[in-house]
C-alpha cells in the first residue's frame, strides 16, 4: 500500500464526505447534502437538502462524535431508502404499495410514514449490529472459561473474534452483485473527494488517477471503534455474561466519541503515527471500495458539484494533474501551482 498516494502532499483536507447508495452517491458538505442517482435511462437525478446546525453542546469533544454517529446513521439510512425508492419508481411507474405501507400512509400521512419506516430501519440496523458484533462475540468466547480464567486472554479472544467476524461479514457481502455496485460508487466518492481536495478540476479523467482509499472514510471510523473497544474492554475485567453485555452497551457512546476524535485527527495529518493508526481501516477499505467506471465517477462529480452550488461555492478549476519526469503523477495538488513551484518530478 502506497500511503503517499492516500496522504497526499499539498492536499487541503475538507469537511466534504459522502456515502454510496443504490446506483448513486450522497455527498455531504458543511451545510448542504446532495443525492445523485443514475436512473435506468442514463440521466442523473439530483436532490439537495440542508444539514441542521447542531446546538453548541453537541459540538463538544466526545459528545460531537456520538451526535455525528447517530446523525450519519439516520441520514445515511434515509438516503439509502430514498435511492431505492427513486430507482423503484423509475423502473416501474405502476409500483403498488404493500399493505404495511398503505396502512402507514393512511395512519400517519405519507411524510410521517416515511419517517416511521426510516427510524424503524435505523433501529433494526442497530439491533443487528449490537446483536451480532457485541453480544454474540462475548457470548461465544464465554466457552473459553472452561479452559482459562485469564482475564487478559478472555478479553483478547473476544476482541479478535469481534474484529474477524466484522471483516468476514464485509468480505462475504462484497460478492453480492448489488453490494459490489455500491462499493464501486464508494470508490468513486473517494476518488472525487481526493480530486476536490487536491484542487483539480472535477472530471472523470482527473478523478480516475486517485486511489479509492481515503483516510477520513467511515469504514476507518468503524475500524477505530473495534480497536478502541478492544482496548477499553480490558479495563472492565470479565464479569458474568449479563454484566459484560450491559457494560459494553454503556461504553458504546464513549467508544464512538473517541473513535470520531481519532478519525478527525487522522484526517488532518500525515505523521507516521497517523499513518500507522490508519492502516487497519485503509486495508478494510480495500474490501469496501472497488474501482469505479467513468459513469459512476460522473455521478460522484454531479453530487459534489450540487453540494458546492447549494453552498454558494465554486468547484476547483485546476488543470489536469501533471506527470512527473519518471512518468508518475505529482502528489495531486493543483498542477498549475505545484509544478511551477517545485518543478516536475522534484517533489
Amino acid at each position: 500500500m502506497d500511503l503517499s498516494k492516500i496522504f497526499r502532499k499539498g492536499a487541503n483536507p475538507t469537511k466534504m464526505g459522502g456515502q454510496a447508495v443504490m446506483e448513486g452517491i450522497m455527498m455531504r458538505g458543511e451545510k448542504k447534502t446532495a443525492l445523485a442517482i443514475r436512473l435506468p435511462d442514463g440521466t442523473i437525478k439530483i436532490e439537495t437538502g440542508s444539514i441542521k446546525e447542531p446546538k453548541r453542546w453537541m459540538k463538544l469533544p466526545l459528545i460531537r462524535g456520538v451526535v455525528a454517529f447517530i446523525g450519519s446513521l439516520v441520514l445515511g439510512t434515509g438516503q439509502l431508502m430514498k435511492s431505492a425508492e427513486v430507482l423503484g419508481e423509475a423502473e416501474d411507474e405502476e409500483y403498488e404499495e404493500t399493505r404495511f405501507e398503505r396502512w402507514l400512509n393512511e395512519k400517519f400521512g405519507s411524510k410521517a410514514a416515511w419517517n416511521v419506516m426510516m427510524y424503524m430501519s435505523v433501529v433494526l440496523a442497530l439491533a443487528f449490529t449490537v446483536g451480532v458484533f457485541i453480544i454474540l462475540p462475548t457470548g461465544v468466547v464465554s466457552v473459553m472459561k472452561l479452559f482459562t480464567d485469564s482475564i487478559f486472554w478472555l478479553n483478547f479472544a473476544e476482541g479478535v473474534f469481534r474484529i474477524l467476524l466484522f471483516v468476514l461479514y464485509v468480505y462475504a457481502i462484497s460478492f453480492m452483485g448489488e453490494i459490489k455496485r455500491v462499493f464501486q460508487y464508494h470508490g468513486a466518492e473517494h476518488k472525487t473527494i481526493h480530486c476536490y481536495e487536491c484542487g483539480l478540476e472535477l472530471t472523470p479523467e482527473n478523478c480516475r488517477q486517485f486511489p479509492t482509499l481515503h483516510p477520513r472514510c467511515g469504514t476507518s471510523f468503524l475500524m477505530f471503534v473495534f480497536i478502541i473497544a478492544f482496548a477499553l474492554h480490558f479495563l472492565l475485567g470479565w464479569p458474568n455474561l449479563a454484566l459484560r453485555i450491559i457494560s459494553r452497551l454503556l461504553l458504546l457512546p464513549v467508544i464512538a466519541g473517541l473513535s470520531y476524535e481519532l478519525l478527525r485527527w487522522a484526517g488532518k495529518g500525515d505523521s507516521p503515527i497517523v499513518k500507522a493508526l490508519s492502516i487497519p481501516g485503509l486495508y478494510l477499505q480495500k474490501i469496501t471500495t472497488k474501482e469505479p467506471d467513468d459513469k459512476q465517477l460522473e455521478v460522484a462529480i454531479a453530487s459534489i458539484n450540487a453540494v458546492l452550488e447549494a453552498e454558494g461555492k465554486k468547484a476547483p478549476a485546476g488543470g489536469q494533474e501533471e506527470k512527473a519526469d519518471d512518468g508518475s503523477a505529482c502528489d495531486g495538488c493543483d498542477a498549475d501551482s505545484c509544478c511551477d513551484t517545485y518543478g516536475k518530478g522534484e517533489r
